[in-house]
């Protein structure tokens, strides 16, 4: 097989060697038990602490004051979403629940799967879940949340930038609309971590989800953004770390990797800003030349993401054909990769079925070297001319 080439970063980056570094170190020294209140456990504690600040920080939250805002650790992008969902709506005197009647949510209809599929089992207990929709290029339509909006609506959520075309999203628009009903907005922000400026009180939500593993950081570890105002229902029990909201023990050396993360990124962020945009702009142009269409052209997108349909190729074909070249990609969302159903965000761009039926989403690392761009394509581009002969036998 051909050299591989690695174009799936939505899906998981590998992690920087400095993250690897900072957590082989910390494993080293070792930081035990955070919880433990002998001298080796406070130690610990003063790491993980000072890790959960610094990220804080650096994702645009309030650390000062006498409330200040709050960073869950979680093990993933998945659990911190569910969390913030579930935690929301179950927020309050849970010996008092709701009436069917008052169960009800808005999220956008370009969800990750581990909200757009935790709406669909809510519905079990009674919740009733209205879905923002999107535009051609798959931006969500601000207008469509006052309409959906209702006296028993208890949450919003809509992510900061789609998993699969990149297309980022007004969520700042929206959050002002639901503070103006005095709601809660939830954001999964897992895609634009690393990749886009996050400012979590600019932006005006009420939680945040990221994943260290989408920005070079380690799998096993992500991390919710509460604002100090907001309450949330814990989902485990069994312990009071984490202000009772996430109990368990915690990975230091995981905290570690996700802060050193970080800052790397904002270390270098106009330079690797730049590189992602040159290497997804020099992608697409190789391949303008075919019967291309690119997801979400015209709105503003992650500088990394590709998602693009080589109209007349079945996709599930193409990407066995990439992978047996060495170009790793993906059909989708990497948690639902494994399905071959069309993708509810194409279907909510509207896009046509013969579009739907060859996307495949391409994304790049701040490692990707414009060598491994013009490869990859030449490498579709053989591809294509070569499936294009079969069909016509």
């Amino acid at each position: 097989m051909d050299q591989p080439i690695y174009l799936d970063h939505n899906a998981t980056t590998p992690v920087f060697p400095e993250v690897v570094e900072a957590m082989r170190a910390c494993w080293a020294e070792p930081y035990l038990n955070p919880a433990s209140q002998h001298a080796l456990g406070r130690r610990a504690r003063r790491v993980l602490e000072d890790s959960r600040d610094c990220i804080a920080e650096m994702l645009g939250a309030t650390t000062s004051g006498p409330a200040p805002d709050r960073v869950i650790f979680t093990s993933g992008g998945t659990e911190a979403n569910n969390l913030a969902i579930m935690g929301c709506l179950h927020a309050g005197d849970r010996s008092r629940p709701l009436a069917s009647s008052q169960k009800h949510l808005i999220i956008s209809a370009i969800e990750h799967p581990s909200i757009n599929v935790l709406a669909d089992n809510l519905a079990r207990d009674g919740w009733q879940a209205d879905r923002l929709g999107v535009d051609a290029d798959g931006v969500i339509r601000v207008d469509d949340l006052r309409r959906l909006l209702r006296p028993e609506t208890r949450l919003v959520a809509a992510m900061l930038a789609n998993n699969e075309t990149g297309v980022l999203q007004p969520v700042a628009e929206l959050a002002a609309i639901c503070a103006e009903n005095r709601l809660p907005l939830h954001s999964d922000a897992a895609q634009a971590a690393g990749k886009l400026p996050l400012a979590f009180r600019e932006l005006g939500v009420a939680t945040m989800s990221i994943a260290a593993h989408k920005f070079g950081g380690p799998l096993g570890i992500g991390a919710l953004v509460v604002r100090r105002d907001v309450q949330l229902t814990p989902q485990l029990v069994g312990g009071f770390q984490q202000f009772g909201l996430r109990p368990g023990t915690e990975s230091v050396a995981l905290a570690v990797g996700m802060r050193r993360a970080l800052e790397l990124w904002a270390a270098n962020r106009s330079k690797w800003l730049s590189h992602l945009q040159t290497l997804r702009d020099r992608f697409e142009g190789a391949l303008k030349n075919r019967e291309l269409v690119i997801l979400g052209k015209g709105a503003a997108r992650l500088p990394n993401t590709s998602n693009i349909a080589l109209v007349g190729l079945d996709r599930q074909a193409f990407f066995l054909a990439l992978d047996q070249a060495g170009v790793a990609c993906s059909t989708g969302s990497a948690c639902a990769s494994g399905s071959s159903e069309p993708s509810p965000v194409h279907i909510a761009m509207g896009c046509k079925p013969a579009v739907i039926s060859s996307a495949l989403r391409f994304s790049f690392g701040v490692a990707t070297t414009l060598a491994d761009v013009e490869e990859a394509a030449a490498r579709i581009i053989a591809i294509c001319n070569d499936l294009g002969r079969q069909k016509g036998r």
